[in-house]
């Protein structure tokens, strides 16, 4: 199966982390994939997910209700755009489920996992319109808050019984 590239990154507009994982690219899906397991990992802790719906088809919705440890809410909707099983998932909160535009798009999230040795090379990108939105989302904490929800996915994934 041939895939699109991934975007080239922008550092102005993108922020990306990349690693590798000592889990298969089917485990890392499946973590992506099932609304059973995402809310286990997605945010950070303290941060936690009280509600997951995955609609997984181009145009089917990606939502997550997230809660801060001061009593933030967070809903997120947005929709998938390419889902390549086990390889790409790309999802934007610019298009709502069904393709309709959002009112306050703020970006659009690739998840690309390849096989390697015994693992999968993790390369998440969070692609902004502006400047300001990438510096916007820099500054809450990308790198580390993605990081430690890349972490506690593969701790979860690992404890799940085989």
């Amino acid at each position: 199966m041939s895939i699109a590239p991934l975007p080239e990154h922008d550092p102005l507009l993108d922020l990306r982390l990349e690693r590798f994982v000592d889990l298969s690219p089917a485990q890392v899906w499946a973590a992506w994939t099932d609304p059973r397991h995402l809310p286990h990992w997605f945010t950070p802790r303290p941060w936690t997910v009280s509600d997951c719906e995955i609609d997984l088809r181009p145009g089917g919705r990606f939502h997550t209700l997230m809660h801060g440890p001061e009593g933030e809410v967070f809903p997120n909707t947005g929709c998938f755009l390419e889902v390549v099983p086990e390889r790409r998932l790309v999802w934007t909160d610019a298009l709502r489920p069904g393709w309709r535009p959002s009112e306050k798009p703020f970006m659009t999230g690739v998840i690309d996992l390849q096989p390697e040795g015994s693992g999968t090379r993790y390369v998440a990108m969070a692609l902004h319109r502006d400047e300001a939105s990438c510096q916007q989302h820099a500054a809450m904490g990308f790198e580390q808050g993605w990081g430690a929800a890349l972490d506690q996915l593969v701790a979860y994934m690992k404890a799940l019984p085989r």
